[in-house]
This record gives C-alpha cells, structure tokens and sequence, in this order.
C-alpha cells in the first residue's frame, strides 16, 4: 500500500470511501457464494436425486423402483452392472425399518446432504446373511428394541440405493432379490400399507442438477432443502455463510437484483472449479499407479464422509461429489475382497484427455483380480453419467459382453472411439462407442478385488490412441 493514495487505497481517516463499500459487498459476498456453493453441491446433487426419482413415479414410503440401468437414465456415475432398486424414505413419523433377505445385495442409505447413514448387505453388518436395519430420525428419543443394526439419519428424507448382484449373468434373479426388500415404519400408524414396486426400466430418469448448477436454482434449491429440513449441527458455520447471503429456515428467499447476479456468478465460478478439481487433480495421492494415468476416484479410503483425524477433506469431497452421487466407508475401502474398487481414467498414455472423435485401445491383463466381476463403463465429460449413443450401451462388463472372451488369453483388448475397429478386432462386444466433439472418462471397477488389485502386481495399461 505504500505509495498510493488514500483514494487508490479505498479509504480515509481509516474509513472506507463510498465506492470501497459498494465493491467490499460485492466481493465478500461472492467469496461467500463460491465456497458455500461448493460445500452445497452435495446437498444440491442429493435434492436432484429426489426430485428426478419422485417425477419417475417414486412416492416416499409407499412406492419404490427397480430398474436395469441403461445410458438412459441420467446420473453421476450410476452403472449398468447390478439392477438399482431406488427407495426414498421418510422419517417424519418415526424410524423405518428395512428388512432384507439373504443374498448379494448391496444397499447404501445417505440423508439428502449424501452424508452417509447406513452400509447394508453384502458391505453391512449383516455381510448377505439378511438382517433388520433401523434408521432412527434426528432427535429421536424413543425406545429402540433389540435386533437390529441401528443407523441414525441427520435429515427426515432418506435415499435407499439397492442393488443386487447378478450372479452368473441372470438380472431377472437380481431383481427379484432387490423387490424382496421389506419396509415398514417401527411402529406402524392406522392405514399403513406395505409399500409397491414399479419398474422403471426403459424410462427416462434424471437424477442429476445439471439444469439448475450454473444458474439461480441452485440457490432456490439449497433454500428448499435448509428449510424443510433438520439443522445439521456440523453445518452450523455454513448455514451462517448462506444466511448472509439471504438464505435461512424459516425465512423466504427473496434475493434482489445485486444478490441474484452475484449468486449466480457465484454458480458458475464454483462449478467450474469443481470441474477444474475434478478433472485436472493435482495431488499427489490420486495416483493410483505411479507408471500409469489412472486414478483414485475416492481419494478418502478411510471412511465415508471425507474426514481425516483432524480435518473434513474438503478437496476430495468435491472432487467425488462432482462426479458421483453417494459415499460409504464401504464403497471407499481399500482392502482385498471388500466391496468394490473403482479407478478414473480421464488421459491416454501421452496424458492427453480422452477424445471421442478417437479411437483408443485398453489392454486388460488377465485373470482380473476381482472375486465377482470387473467392468468398464464410460461416461460423458458433460454429463458426468454413462454415454448416450445408439449403441445403446457404455459399458463392458466381464459378466455380459465379455463373458466368453475371459479364458486362455493372457489379456484382453477393448477399444472405445466412434467406430468399431476393423477386422479381427472389430468384436462389438469389446467396443464402446463414443462421440465426437465430447470428451469421456471412464471408470474400471472391480466387485471383491484381490490383494493384486492393492499391490501393483495387477494393473491395465492407458489408454493407447490408434
């Protein structure tokens, strides 16, 4: 400051000028906006998935999906490998109680922030063996009977992921365990009804913001959910950062015309940050293969709701939640035979990103060290959910289209570009489709991976441009 003059400097006598305040406001005000915007994406991200799934025809508590997922079902990162089984709960009356069979089924539950409530299942307590699962409502001070694995949601609204494994290829089976899932409140009020089943294969679903991360909405959004919901008492500093900015429970908002164009300013800066975060990650420990381009895609294997001994990461949550929808210590964990493993790969061999209008060959070494199945799906840079093309898939997955390809060969070739090579290796069942003009990303996940899969002694090439 030396040098400059008190009206360059912004202020007299130790007061700021007139214009000092005006532009303070301003920029306060977006540094505000930019950071809670970023803090909020997942609770943003978890109202979508809601949303989307209440227009499909889910009703919380009485109607619940099942569904084979195709690229026509929009959402961060979801998969074509095991049925979905969607459920949303409501705990408005109480604790609700989720009952399930044995067998391979793999259930995750998170509040609408996506913080997470409960690992169920195979990555459970119960490990497959079936068990009662209480979720318990904030605040919750009556009794909880003996004989059930007991979870606690910060939020009355609760998102229910299953999925079951299909075993030997057959979905139909892996559907029918998911619908053989039983809720019903602890204590059931007069007219309870057990809940129905709807299929929603086939059918467009949306369960992403992305109509409403760049703009207002998001805002609106953020609003609806603070105030319909529970205070969370770890966001009390970020509900205080979002009050500035004229949203609070129990109070309209209704921003002016300064408040909505920083806002929305604010929505577009904080995306594109989460977007650079995402996709140009400079830590180190993202790295998955110190001789190779993959990565990480959960860079917290600890637990599920990016927390270190003495700090919330908050750089690997938004990397994750950027991509993807939902978090668990289960889904993070690195250990052999636990779960599942999921690496990104976003560069080919030369550290270029991944191109649609090129053709890229992946080479698999064989055996994969993965106890169930392995697969690898690709998604749409844009999207972040699995590439729409009229191939109709965005996936190979060792139980479908490579089933008969996984015997005697020391690896495997699959080839991802705009056309299917030609030739011997012109195999469509080793082939993804992919756009020109879009960038991809994939993710190779492995369901029970071996201790190869952790000790570098297994590990696929990059990507290779042709």
């Amino acid at each position: 400051m030396a040098g400059q003059s008190v009206t360059e400097q912004g202020f007299a006598g130790g007061f700021p000028v007139a214009e000092t305040i005006d532009r303070v406001y301003d920029e306060s005000d977006l540094n505000r906006a930019i950071q809670a915007y970023r803090f909020f994406y997942p609770t943003v991200s978890g109202a979508a998935i809601v949303r989307g799934n209440r227009a499909a025809g889910l009703v919380d508590n009485k109607v619940f999906g099942i569904l084979e997922t195709t690229p026509q079902q929009v959402g961060f990162t979801l998969n074509s490998d095991t049925p979905y089984g969607p459920m949303l709960l409501d705990l408005s009356d109480g604790p609700m109680v989720v009952e399930l069979p044995p067998g391979p089924l793999i259930n995750l539950a998170i509040d609408v922030h996506q913080r997470w409530v409960a690992d169920m299942g195979l990555p459970g307590p119960d490990e497959g063996r079936g068990g009662r699962h209480l979720i318990v409502p904030l605040g919750y001070t009556g009794d909880i009977p003996e004989g059930y694995h007991v979870w606690h949601s910060t939020t009355n609204t609760v998102i229910v992921g299953a999925r079951a494994l299909p075993t030997d290829g057959d979905v139909q089976a892996a559907m029918d365990l998911v619908t053989s899932i039983t809720v019903h409140p602890l204590e059931p009020l007069p007219g309870w009804a057990e809940p129905t089943w709807i299929n929603l294969t086939g059918r467009p679903l949306d369960m992403t913001p992305l109509a409403d991360e760049t703009n207002i909405r998001f805002w609106e959004v953020l609003h609806e959910v603070i105030d319909s919901e529970y205070p969370y008492q770890g966001y009390r500093d970020y509900y205080g950062e979002v009050a500035v900015l004229g949203i609070a429970k129990g109070r309209p908002f209704e921003p002016d015309e300064r408040m909505r164009r920083i806002l929305t300013e604010a929505a577009v800066v904080g995306n594109a940050q989460m977007r650079v975060e995402s996709f140009a990650d400079r830590r180190p420990d993202d790295v998955a293969w110190p001789d190779r381009k993959w990565q990480w895609a959960g860079l917290r294997p600890e637990n599920g709701d990016f927390e270190t001994p003495g700090y919330v990461d908050l750089d690997a949550r938004d990397v994750w939640f950027y991509q993807a929808i939902g978090a668990s210590p289960a889904m993070f964990r690195r250990r052999p035979g636990s779960g599942s493993l999921y690496w990104l790969g976003l560069r080919d061999n030369s550290g270029e990103y991944l191109d649609g209008g090129k053709t890229y060959r992946l080479t698999v070494p064989l055996p994969v060290p993965a106890q169930l199945f392995w697969s690898v799906t690709v998604y749409d840079a844009e999207t972040r959910s699995q590439i729409q093309t009229d191939q109709g898939r965005a996936a190979v997955r060792s139980l479908f289209e490579l089933r008969d390809r996984l015997t005697g060969e020391q690896s495997l070739d699959l080839f991802f570009g705009p056309e299917a090579p030609p030739g011997r290796l012109g195999r469509t069942e080793q082939w993804v489709k992919t756009i020109p003009g879009r960038g991809w990303f994939s993710y190779l996940r492995l369901y029970g991976p071996k201790a190869a899969a952790f000790s570098g002694q297994w590990k696929p090439a990059d990507f290779e441009a042709l």
